[in-house]
């Protein structure tokens, strides 16, 4: 499968790149994984929007949704040959009015996942832990069914023991790094220390740094988040427009 970066920063835009937004391809299947700002622009850069197969959604804060209602206009709006008739978005009903809002007169569908069990979407199947965020959140561990290739998404969370267990033996771990090792105070998302220490302790070979600071060096964040992985896992600072074969 193949991982499309979109958009990698957290909170808001920032030097012309959107928030977090990837698309993931396996064969001709399309899935857009969260749809924050400036999402569309950059999916259409890659891949006509209209031959999505599926949008999951790990929460529903803005930086991973802003884009989910120009999406759904297009859907609505653009003539042209779609890969589905009507384009499935799954998300979570922790939140009724959010999910209720994935629904679009003939153009979009919200769908439920149930973070208990497996999800199976086309090539994919897909299995949730819920985070540790402000708002529900839920971390996809998404199999590609042919290869048995692995990606761990942390979606956003703040660190604790669970993750390890959770994306033990994974090919790739595409983790949100909001903060630097230095970082005080409250911390809702993962340092650059403790995403390397996750990527070392599930014996992770591949670590993704995204949901990015926009201040700051992002080549120290990658240093720190290296230092803290260990040399058996390779870390990179995603940016927008990233292809990584998984």
């Amino acid at each position: 499968m193949k991982l499309t970066v979109l958009g990698c920063y957290g909170g808001y835009p920032h030097n012309g790149v959107g928030t977090s937004s990837y698309l993931l391809t396996s064969g001709d299947y399309q899935l857009l994984v969260d749809c924050g700002s400036g999402a569309l622009l950059a999916l259409e850069k890659v891949l006509d929007p209209l031959q999505l197969n599926a949008v999951l959604l790990t929460h529903y804060h803005h930086d991973h949704t802003a884009d989910v209602g120009v999406l759904q206009y297009l859907w609505q709006l653009k003539t042209g040959k779609r890969a589905e008739p009507v384009l499935p978005i799954y998300g979570h009903t922790a939140d009724p009015l959010n999910f209720g809002a994935l629904t679009w007169p003939n153009a979009t569908v919200g769908q439920a996942y149930n973070s208990a069990q497996t999800l199976n979407l086309g090539p994919f199947t897909l299995d949730f832990l819920p985070t540790h965020h402000p708002v529900p959140a839920y971390a996809p561990r998404i199999t590609e069914t042919a290869t048995g290739a692995t990606l761990a998404f942390t979606a956003d969370t703040a660190a604790f023991a669970g993750l390890a267990e959770w994306a033990t033996g994974v090919d790739v771990l595409l983790a949100d790094t909001n903060f630097y090792a230095d970082h005080q105070g409250p911390a809702w998302h993962l340092t650059s220390t403790q995403a390397g220490q996750l990527a070392k302790q599930a014996g992770v070979k591949r670590l993704l740094l995204t949901h990015l600071p926009q201040t700051g060096d992002l080549q120290q964040l990658g240093n720190e988040a290296q230092k803290a992985a260990g040399s058996a896992t390779k870390v990179s600072v995603v940016s927008a427009g990233s292809i990584y074969e998984i």
